[in-house]
């Protein structure tokens, strides 16, 4: 993964690439900077991005990155980017979501104990925005397995923005919900989850658009590949006034 092009910061820290290991997971924080490598806990970014990808995309941020390098280069802040390290199979579904809901808790708890006053932004989709949200708002259940909390309201509160794309577990009429959708998705969220979530409405985007075969339950992979061809200068404009540009 290559550094993304930087912008001077308002709060001139100095950008930097950090290394983040947790549980045996590796997370790759590129610092949107010229600066020279780190070891963690030496300055942090403004901004830090976490993206979680889709199911059967490559290791890395998937096609979400593209949204990433957007916020990137429009952002006056230095901006630092990471992806969740986890299967995202379709095979064994539940297992996979899982062990994402796990890497990413631990990601996020790392991140913001090495760098507590950034602003941390998460976006996924497809299985990573079911990643993403679940950890919020807490997972499993049903033909999801067992019921697993969200993640601590201390870490939670570092959250600044959220953007997702074709959530399996999309439920309708949702605060925070985005998009055309009128059904439920394939694995919908229970009503504590929900609850949960909407505590966090006014810094989630979850886009789910009607035909979509994954969060709407319709027949187009066409209307769940192209989210970032409809939606993506959305969702920047969107994380970017939550980060303060």
């Amino acid at each position: 993964m290559s550094p993304a092009h930087s912008r001077p910061s308002k709060r001139k820290h100095v950008g930097l690439i950090a290394v983040v290991a947790a549980s045996g997971l590796a997370a790759v924080a590129i610092v949107a900077s010229n600066q020279a490598s780190a070891t963690a806990g030496a300055d942090c970014a403004d901004v830090h991005v976490i993206t979680a990808r889709g199911s059967t995309e490559a290791p890395g941020e998937g096609s979400t990155g593209a949204l990433v390098t957007q916020i990137v280069d429009a952002s006056d802040q230095t901006v630092s980017r990471a992806a969740v390290d986890y299967p995202a199979t379709l095979t064994n579904y539940a297992r996979s979501s899982a062990e994402g809901v796990s890497a990413l808790t631990t990601q996020l708890t790392r991140q913001v104990g090495q760098c507590p006053d950034q602003e941390i932004v998460l976006t996924g989709f497809s299985q990573g925005a079911h990643v993403v949200l679940d950890v919020l708002g807490g997972g499993g259940g049903g033909v999801l397995g067992s019921a697993t909390p969200p993640i601590s309201a201390s870490i939670a509160s570092h959250v600044t923005a959220v953007a997702t794309f074709g959530d399996p577990r999309h439920v309708v009429d949702q605060p925070f919900d985005v998009g055309t959708s009128t059904r439920d998705g394939l694995f919908p969220r229970s009503a504590a989850q929900l609850r949960t979530l909407a505590g966090f409405a006014d810094r989630i985007q979850a886009f789910c658009d009607s035909g979509d075969t994954f969060c709407d339950k319709g027949l187009s992979i066409a209307v769940h590949s192209t989210y970032l061809d409809r939606h993506q200068d959305d969702a920047a404009a969107f994380v970017l006034d939550k980060v303060g540009g």
